[in-house]
């Protein structure tokens, strides 16, 4: 039990305080002075309820809830399951009547005598008296004011338009005589430092059209924006900032000249006599600056409203109030019919860009079906078998096309497919094969032309529709897909979408199922914990070539497999892992499409990952997409789940039942743009038009973001004004890393060859590591893609063979390098040990904490 005595102390002590005061308020309320008896008498009826009070509130406070339940017990109580209310009160029961504090003996102890009474009496009433004064001082203070603030308000309602019209005629004076004298800059975006200002003249009265027109021109001078994180922000000076300091000072001026003018004697005589000073035009600005704070940002947007032409006819008439009442009331009508008129042709303009845009997009999204078409949706989890069943079908129709989200998927079903006998090209943007007799073809989803015909297309990974940018490409292959039967592969959350996309057609749906059930591990996986078949998936390729480094090192054998990756490469990757060369697979979520391999677990090494934007948890259909390629019929009948982390959230989005996607992404189409040049001939106005257009009920517009990006490097230039508009989107639309400087840069270079009849510059190669054998990969691809568009076949396919070559080069640096490959610390770059946990290394970790210790403030 806490020590009672010493919080009785302390309740003694603030007991005494309250006495004090008590008697200081005893003593207030007596003109005449009474005996300390007659305090003593009056007020020791409640001397026990102020200690009772004191000392209950005290303990209940201070003393621990434990040490409450201690002393109950002592005490005989049963308290267990007992709420905390109930505790308290047993123990303010208990503790009431612990030792008393006897005020009453303790005043009479020590009594004050008669003079020291006297006394404390006359000083406690002076003070009251002075305070009594000056409460009624300021309250007669407060009347004034508030006679002041209520003559302020009648006098705004009444003069405000004339003060108007006098600021309006001071602003008209300066803003004429800067048009004629200040210099002329030309316009710079942004408007920070870092471009110098360029002369151009003098201002002329018709630039502009308005005042607010002028005020967007700059100054000359350096204007401080706002303060950030980094500091402050320091911009060119536009003449809004001078021109309102200069509204707001005169606009004070007028008011307050005004006001003083105006407010009746006995007012100001009533203010000099409370106040002990006369009413200034200092004193009524901070009596009434709120009121004046409105007013001022009225009369400035009021201002910005003004045509110039009015204030030029202004300046040539001296300033009469009532003159200047009259031209401003006629000026005014003559506004309101301009803006009258204004709108008017503003409203036409929209119409009329209504109609064209309802002309240019129209119904160009609305889904066109064949009657003769057979539907076949394969719906389910992954690993299920629908992409075999849907191209066991396309093999025994007498021609076929097979559309893939990705070349490496392409691939894949064209070297299966001739191995089958059955003779396949192969078309990506930046690959063609061809094969004597081919009826069919295995092609990237972008690559499907609507005039192709065949007795069966396959269109693999439906739910791409909602990507953003390439889900249009899917839309368009199953709305305008020409064959006997179209089969469609995706999985649950697509469903309703592609019932809703082909539910005029004639439907049939396959619903496939998983086999191999699915478990996750309880326990949080470490690396050390890798064993033969497990897939580790992780969401960069640094962070795949780190994890392959490190289990290599530990004697495993790896293959890995990540975006950036030449899918031959991939390919032989993939290879090493199935027939068992490798016991291990470190892969990206590349591993979730489409990728069939023989994987006993997958391996969340993280549970988030950067989408371009922000860092963000993985969703339930990504957890889903990649954790359902664990299993392989007949080698691991039960497919394991683990992660480093979250077991428990990322369960229950494994479990989470598939949320249907509501909308499929939309793109610009050859038809909209021949529409589109009926009116304009520039990709600017497009793509300004594309913002506006709001996309139908049900899809999402492509943000066309990269293509823009592009755009703005080639804005104005040749290669503008001697491409089609078809043509010039078609080259700012092909699939390149455009993240990239050296490829946007191969890009820029490619395009003023083809503008200015020059070769093809060969594209950069460079073959001294891994990373720079994957960006010469990608250049030489960026060559292929000119080539496959500029209809140059013959030269593509030398091109190709140096492709290949470099992905053998990938493969053979895999092998090689990533073995050797050893992790830096951050902070100094010194080598760090094999399967080191940690980015930095011990000793900057040591002075890290130190220089955190040296800045924490000491314990006092």
């Amino acid at each position: 039990m806490q020590n009672l005595q010493l919080l009785r102390e302390e309740a003694i002590e603030e007991t005494k305080r309250k006495i004090e005061n008590d008697i200081t308020l005893y003593l207030e309320k007596h003109e005449k002075c009474p005996s300390f008896q007659d305090y003593v008498t009056e007020r020791s009826a409640f001397f026990h309820t102020i200690w009772t009070n004191i000392w209950l509130n005290k303990v209940t406070n201070d003393v621990l809830r434990s040490h409450k339940k201690a002393f109950l017990r002592k005490k005989g109580y049963d308290i267990e399951g007992t709420d905390k209310k109930l505790i308290n009160k047993l123990f303010r029961n208990e503790v009431r009547d612990f030792q008393p504090f006897h005020i009453l003996n303790w005043l009479m102890e020590h009594p004050p005598s008669a003079n020291d009474w006297k006394g404390r009496h006359q000083h406690v009433r002076e003070n009251y008296i002075k305070q009594h004064e000056e409460k009624k001082q300021a309250a007669l203070q407060k009347d004034i004011q508030r006679g002041i603030l209520s003559f302020i308000n009648k006098q705004m309602d009444e003069f405000e338009l004339y003060w108007y019209v006098e600021l309006r005629y001071l602003f008209a004076k300066k803003f004429v005589q800067d048009l004629g004298s200040k210099t002329k800059y030309r316009h710079t975006e942004p408007y920070m430092l870092e471009e110098r200002l360029e002369e151009e003249g003098n201002f002329t009265s018709d630039s502009f059209t308005t005042v607010s027109d002028f005020l967007k021109e700059f100054t000359g001078s350096i204007h401080k924006k706002s303060e950030n994180w980094d500091g402050h922000v320091w911009e060119y000076e536009t003449y809004f900032y001078p021109y309102e300091r200069f509204v707001f000072y005169y606009s004070e001026q007028i008011v307050y000249r005004s006001l003083l003018c105006h407010m009746p004697d006995e007012l100001l005589s009533d203010y000099k006599d409370v106040f002990d000073q006369a009413l200034s035009e200092e004193r009524l600005s901070r009596l009434s600056h709120h009121f004046l704070l409105t007013l001022k940002s009225t009369f400035f947007t009021r201002i910005q409203e003004e045509y110039v032409v009015d204030l030029f006819q202004l300046v040539e008439v001296p300033f009469d109030e009532n003159i200047h009442l009259s031209m401003y009331e006629s000026d005014k009508h003559k506004r309101e019919k301009r803006k009258a008129a204004e709108l008017a042709e503003l409203k036409r303009k929209q119409e009329e860009e209504q109609r064209m845009m309802e002309d240019i997009f129209g119904r160009e999204y609305s889904p066109s079906f064949r009657g003769d078409i057979k539907y076949t949706l394969h719906i389910g989890e992954t690993n299920t078998g629908k992409t075999h069943h849907a191209i066991s079908r396309m093999k025994e129709a007498k021609s076929g096309m097979y559309l893939a989200p990705l070349r490496l998927l392409a691939l894949e079903v064209f070297d299966t497919l001739n191995a089958d006998g059955v003779p396949c090209n192969l078309k990506t943007g930046e690959e063609e094969k061809e094969v004597i007799l081919a009826k069919h073809v295995s092609s990237t989803v972008e690559m499907f032309r609507e005039k192709d015909e065949y007795e069966v297309i396959v269109i693999d990974e439906a739910q791409m529709l909602a990507d953003q940018d390439r889900g249009f490409s899917w839309y368009r292959a199953i709305t305008k897909a020409r064959a006997k039967e179209v089969h469609i592969i995706g999985s649950e959350n697509v469903r309703d979408l592609l019932m809703e996309l082909v539910g005029e057609g004639n439907i049939e749906v396959h619903d496939y199922k998983r086999e191999i059930p699915l478990q996750v591990e309880s326990k949080e996986f470490q690396l050390r914990h890798a064993k033969k078949g497990d897939a580790l998936v992780c969401f960069s390729r640094k962070k795949v070539l780190d994890t392959a480094s490190r289990l290599q090192n530990n004697g495993h054998k790896v293959s890995m497999i990540y975006g950036s990756m030449p899918p031959e490469t991939r390919k032989k990757q993939m290879m090493q892992f199935i027939n068992g060369k490798t016991n291990i697979i470190v892969a990206t979520d590349a591993i979730g499409m489409g990728l069939n391999l023989p994987i006993r677990r997958i391996v969340f090494l993280e549970t988030d990952k950067f989408d371009g934007t922000r860092r963000r948890r993985l969703t339930s259909q990504e957890v889903k997409q990649i954790a359902g390629r664990a299993g392989r019929k007949g080698l691991y009948n039960e497919g394991k789940v683990a992660f480093t982390k979250d077991i428990k959230v990322m369960k229950l989005l494994l479990d989470q039942p598939d949320q249907s996607l509501e909308t499929f992404a939309i793109a610009p189409t050859s038809g909209v743009f021949e529409r589109f040049q009926r009116y304009y001939h520039d990709l600017d106005t497009f793509f300004y038009f594309w913002e506006k257009f709001k996309s139908p009920y049900g899809t999402e517009k492509a943000t066309l973001f990269e293509e823009r990006e592009l755009y703005e490097l080639i804005r104005g230039t040749d290669i503008e004004a001697k491409l089609t508009l078809n043509d010039l989107y078609g080259f700012l639309h092909l699939p390149f890393s455009k993240k990239e400087a050296q490829l946007t840069e191969q890009w820029l270079e490619c395009m003023y060859a083809i503008v200015h009849g020059e070769e093809l510059p060969d594209p950069p190669i460079n073959n001294k590591n891994l990373e720079q054998k994957e960006v010469s990969y990608k250049a030489v691809g960026l060559h292929l893609l000119f080539l496959y568009r500029l209809g140059r076949q013959t030269e593509a396919y030398y091109w190709e063979r140096v492709r290949s070559e470099i992905a053998d080069g990938v493969y053979e640096s895999l092998r090689t390098e990533v073995t050797s490959m050893s992790q830096s610390c951050k902070q100094c770059g010194k080598k760090l040990p094999p399967n080191f946990g940690f980015p930095i290394c011990d000793r900057c970790h040591t002075a890290r904490v130190k220089r955190r210790t040296r800045r924490k403030p000491p314990y006092s």
